[in-house]
């Protein structure tokens, strides 16, 4: 498994009541939740690769734009 990094994470109190809910019906702490929440949307943006595990790697895609050198 990929080395892990805390950092801050500020939010609205509103907001992160819902996030602890939302964990909580998942049986997931708010930062799995945050987590996997993350994830999901970089997988949808194309930003996050996976692995064929159906969990993402922690590697982004190349968005250098040098499309031409790929064709």
């Amino acid at each position: 498994m990929a080395a892990r990094e805390s950092f801050l994470f500020r939010a609205d109190k509103r907001v992160l009541d819902a996030l602890r809910k939302w964990a909580a019906d998942d049986l997931r702490s708010a930062n799995a939740q945050l987590d996997w929440i993350l994830r999901q949307a970089l997988r949808d943006a194309g930003r996050l690769k996976t692995d064929g595990s159906g969990k993402g790697t922690d590697e982004e895609t190349d968005t250098s734009g040098d499309e031409a050198s790929s064709t």
